[in-house]
Parts: C-alpha cells; structure tokens; sequence
C-alpha cells in the first residue's frame, strides 16, 4: 500500500497537469563552453521569438576558466538572458539546481550550452508537460551523433535502469528535458551535483510513479570538447543506478541478489549430499546470506513504504 506522501504528491501533480504551461525558465548550465555558447543562445533566441511563448533564459556559468563568462557579458547586450556566476566549478548537477532555484516560472527547461540539442523544439516539449511530469527529448531522431564508445555501455546501463523502475526508458540521461518545478524540488536532497542529475532524476520519478513522457529529437556533434570520460562515468552510472534502486525500489536489487544466493546455497547442497555425504560450512554459509539478503530485502522497503 502506497504511503500517504506518495499518494498526496501523485495527486497534486495530477492536478498540475490539468494546467497549460504558458511561461517556462530555460536553465542552461556553462563550463568552458567559449565555442559554443554564441551560436547557442542566438540561436535559441530567435526560435523561442518566433514562437510567441512567454519565457526567461537562464545561465548558469559554473566557473569557467576561459572566455565563456566574458563572452556571456558581451552577450547581455545583445540578447536578453540572466546569469548567475558560480565563482569556482561545482558541477553539472550543482549548476542546474541553482538555476531551477532561481527560475522565476513553474515549467523548467533544461538544455545545454555546446549546441548539441534541438532547441527549436522546446516549445513543442514544454507543450507536451500539459500530459505528463515530465518530458524528456529521447536522443532517438533521425539525425543522432553519439559516439560509439559509449553505445554498448549505455544499452546496459538503460537495461538495467528499466529492471528497477520496471519503466520502459528511451533516455536514460538526455539533458534536454522539461519539468515541473514543484516535482523536481521534491528530490533536490537526493539529486547530485555531477553529471548524474539526469539519469536520478529519470530515475526517482519513474520509482515514484510519475509519468514520464520521451519526445524523440535530433542529436548534434558538440561544439567543443566533451567532459564525459566514459569508463569513470559509466561505473559511476552503475552505482548511482543501484543507489537510487536501493533508495525507491529495494526489492528489485536485492531479490535477485537473495536469489542468485539461494541458487548457489542449492548447487552446494546437493554437492554436499552426493559427493561429500556432509553438509560443509559454505553451504551453511550461503542459506545464511540467502536469509540476511532476502531480510534485508524486505525490511527496506517496509521502511520505504512507510516514509
């Protein structure tokens, strides 16, 4: 039985969905981006003009040290964004919950500074949140640039994300995405200051049984040089996908986990009972860790029903 919280925040939100959003913030969060933030917000500017949406642009620069901040300056002049300055880098993550913090409208867009997404679709996305909590554009067009190396790790990856969520995910961690403040300030105790904001936030409201809509879009080669290092940030996305698991849906990681025990503690026993006519100490050993896991199992999500 779901808890009383969950139910009040799946209804509230229900509710907002009832509402169109007439006026978005777009957060774009900056690290060294001098290559690409001009062409950028120009470009962004005059798509969302010839739209006739209400909307405010903000910039989050995160510390750059090239010209990205003296570049946003010169920009002022010619375009109309705000720009909040953090005075050393402290992450994607931390760069865009400043910016949704000081986001002036409830609809929140989230897009990126190396020209790598199709803003001109923002407002088709920001129309689509009148039917779900959140939008996320699924790098999944006709035109997708995505480098190779990381396709067979993020298959994975998003394999293992739907087994959690038991949700289909076309995007595990797009950064162009739409959301309703009021549900993403819910999880910001929980939500990273790294690259991995995406992929928790995807992955707390799929758990908690918001709806979740992916809008295919085109994806571009970055202006630039890219931040992802594959190897650390794929073991990262692991991890994180376990922490957010064992955080919303405990069963699901640590079921399997009893159950691969349970089948070894079996294996072993029947050695024992064939080949050694005994019951040895290491499948005493696994019933043991089948009992404490499958335990374990159950006590958290007691406690996560509960809270």
């Amino acid at each position: 039985m779901e808890s009383s919280t969950k139910l009040e925040s799946k209804l509230s939100s229900s509710s907002a969905r009832k509402k169109i959003s007439d006026a978005f913030s777009i957060v774009i969060p900056v690290y060294n981006e001098e290559k690409g933030i001009t062409p950028t917000l120009e470009l962004l500017q005059e798509q969302l003009k010839l739209s006739n949406c209400t909307y405010e642009i903000v910039v989050v620069n995160d510390g750059s040290k090239d010209r990205t901040g003296e570049i946003l300056r010169e920009l002022q002049e010619l375009i109309t964004f705000r720009v909040i300055e953090h005075p050393r880098n402290r992450g994607y993550g931390a760069a865009l919950k400043t910016g949704i913090r000081q986001a002036k409208y409830g609809a929140i867009v989230i897009t990126d500074g190396d020209g790598t997404y199709p803003n001109e679709r923002i407002p088709q996305l920001v129309a689509l949140l009148e039917k779900a909590d959140m939008v996320v554009g699924a790098r999944t067009g006709a035109n997708v640039v995505y480098p190779t190396i990381r396709k067979i790790p993020k298959w994975f990856l998003i394999r293992f994300a739907e087994w959690i969520t038991n949700s289909r995910i076309l995007d595990l961690n797009s950064g162009l995405r739409v959301f309703r403040k009021s549900v993403v300030e819910r999880f910001f105790t929980i939500l990273p200051d790294t690259f991995s904001f995406t992929t928790t936030i995807t992955l707390a409201m799929l758990t908690n049984g918001y709806l979740v809509h992916y809008e295919p879009i085109d994806y571009f080669a970055r202006q630039g040089k890219s931040k992802i290092k594959p190897i650390r940030d794929t073991l990262r996305f692991v991890q994180l996908i376990l922490r957010v698991g064992m955080y919303f849906a405990p069963l699901r990681v640590f079921l399997p986990i009893s159950g691969f025990f349970f089948l070894w503690f079996l294996f072993t026993l029947i050695q024992d009972i064939v080949i050694y006519q005994d019951l040895t100490e290491r499948t005493i050993l696994l019933l043991i860790a089948t009992t404490q896991t499958g335990m374990f199992a159950l006590l958290a999500d007691m406690i996560d029903k509960r809270t």
